[in-house]
């Protein structure tokens, strides 16, 4: 591929400062949660780094840069509620933030704390072994740098490692090649090109409307269709935005026991979309439909564990597709046939219309699969495409990509890729046991990307932050999950998972876009449940850990 990462990392054997250093606390990630990590345990008093593979704060939002990238959580939910002055003093201009505001964001959050100080840019960790006799782990990056700590915590991100499948020919095309997920920092003109985009996901709606403005022609290369509901970005209304800063702390509160972390002030509707006629779930779906955003998905309350219920709501936004697309057999291939909502659910901004462009042209690659990147394009099983360059918009090795990226060893040396092997088996979503003084943020079995992802941040932060004080109050210098504790927990996501129906189509909430990737449902749906199950285990001495 001829793509290269915005910033590289450092060369090997150009030592840092801080080689060779020891800290209490040491945090691979400068994303939301690897800066929230830093604030807090700079509050505890403890010596701390942060290794950040790339130039800047962000994560996420550092490296997806695509044209229309931008968040389908609202602004005003989409940020940190551990400061007062910090809540009041931004103002967000849109309903749904773009990528370069949410990065101004956190870059001023990074300067207003002070925080870019104790953080490592262009610092890729490499490898993390547990010291058993020190109680420590020693880290090692991938410019040689070794350094230790009492704790390791993750914040490496759910979606932070992007995937490309291993086409035939992918080295000998001619043209740029991009991932959506590592776009060049300053930018692509596609003007007068002809463009190809494979994969139709999250970044691919987002990017394909404003792609097709700019591109000559722009081939879509659809392997799955894909569920949009629309976003209706717009203006913020500044009295919903003085009402919220009036009581933001109650506001923060009331989304925390929501299940999905947000939308408190737009509640989803109480009643099963099988308790109303045919006319009255139209007539809801519409208003959802109109207000848009994931209130659609709050129309009824069983849309996710039935699935008479959740077929009235796939039947409906295929509906919409079909009115919006002018060429029927165009409509037919843009409608899913699976579950709505089982893949992740996407908002879009003008998709579907993109479609009725004379300079669009989508290709089904379920019936004509991709057989090779050639010098000049992609050909599938029927045709050949010219193309001047290619955009993989084939997503990331979610939840646990970024965790056995890193040649993780705990006790005995054992690996995380090796326990991991057949599927995530963790405690809570935080700890692994054998790897002790480890926490993940937002790890697989907890709700993470089934959430509001800054309140599931926030939580998780802040019950690591505790933990970490408590154990130094009452001299303790390990704690470690059992694998009792880690085994029924598993079970309990399991459990909690099948009573819904988001396993019943292959996702990567499943791992299902990567070959032999173990096929688990790895995200816990509920999520105030599952932040009262983490007080009430800190409240009984941290239940279900050992403590040395």
């Amino acid at each position: 591929m001829h793509a290269t990462e915005p910033d590289e990392p450092n060369q090997v054997g150009a030592k840092t400062a801080f080689d060779g250093e020891s800290y209490d606390v040491l945090i691979v990630g400068a994303g939301a949660s690897g800066l929230y990590m830093l604030y807090r345990v700079r509050q505890l008093g403890l010596s701390v780094r942060v290794l950040e593979a790339g130039g800047g704060v962000g994560g996420t939002w550092y490296w997806n840069r695509y044209p229309g990238a931008r968040c389908d959580t609202d602004t005003l939910e989409y940020s940190y509620s551990f400061c007062e002055e910090l809540q009041q003093e931004w103002e967000w201009p849109e309903r749904y933030p773009t990528q370069p505001e949410i990065l101004r964001y956190l870059e001023h959050v990074a300067d207003r704390f002070a925080l870019r100080s104790d953080i490592s840019f262009n610092t890729r960790a490499a490898a993390a072994a547990f010291d058993e006799a020190a109680n420590r782990w020693r880290v090692r990056t991938e410019c040689g740098d070794r350094l230790s700590a009492q704790f390791l915590v993750m914040a490496t991100g759910c979606l932070s490692v992007p995937i490309t499948p291993k086409f035939d020919g992918v080295d000998s095309f001619a043209g740029p090649t991009y991932h959506t997920g590592r776009w060049p920092h300053e930018g692509v003109d596609f003007g007068g090109q002809r463009v190809g985009i494979i994969g139709t996901g999250s970044s691919a709606v987002q990017a394909i409307p404003v792609i097709a403005e700019q591109a000559r022609q722009l081939v879509v290369f659809q392997r799955t269709a894909q569920y949009t509901v629309p976003a209706r970005n717009q203006p913020v209304d500044p009295e919903l935005v003085a009402a919220i800063k009036a009581d933001y702390a109650g506001f923060r509160a009331r989304n925390r026991r929501m299940q999905s972390g947000q939308l408190s002030h737009r509640p989803g509707n109480d009643i099963s979309a099988l308790a109303v006629d045919a006319a009255e779930r139209e007539r809801i779906f519409e208003q959802r439909w109109q207000a848009g955003g994931f209130l659609f998905f709050g129309s009824f309350n069983d849309l996710m564990v039935n699935e008479q219920a959740n077929a009235a709501a796939a039947e409906f936004v295929r509906g919409k597709i079909r009115a919006t697309v002018r060429d029927p057999g165009v409509a037919e291939l843009l409608c899913p046939a699976h579950t709505i909502a089982c893949k992740r659910p996407v908002l879009d901004s003008g998709y579907f219309e993109t479609f009725n462009r004379g300079n669009v042209l989508l290709v089904d690659v379920q019936a004509a699969p991709i057989r090779e990147i050639t010098p000049s394009g992609v050909r599938t099983a029927a045709a050949h495409y010219e193309l001047d360059c290619i955009i993989f918009a084939t997503g990331f090795d979610g939840m646990t990509g970024a965790l056995t990226a890193i040649d993780l060893r705990g006790r005995g040396g054992v690996t995380l890729r090796g326990e991991w092997a057949a599927g995530p088996r963790n405690y809570l979503g935080l700890a692994v046991p054998g790897f002790p003084n480890l926490f993940t943020i937002t790890g697989p079995g907890s709700p993470s990307v089934l959430t509001n992802m800054m309140v599931a941040i926030e939580q998780h932060v802040e019950w690591v932050a505790d933990c970490i004080g408590s154990l130094r109050e009452q001299g303790h210098s390990c704690i470690e999950a059992t694998a009792a504790a880690a085994d029924a927990w598993v079970e309990h996501v399991n459990e909690v998972a099948d009573r819904t129906l988001y396993p019943t189509c292959n996702s990567w909430y499943l791992g299902a876009n990567i070959p032999g990737k173990p096929r688990v449902f790895m995200p816990l749906p509920g999520f105030p449940a599952y932040a009262d199950k983490c007080e009430e285990v800190a409240g009984n001495g941290y239940e279900g850990f050992a403590l040395a």
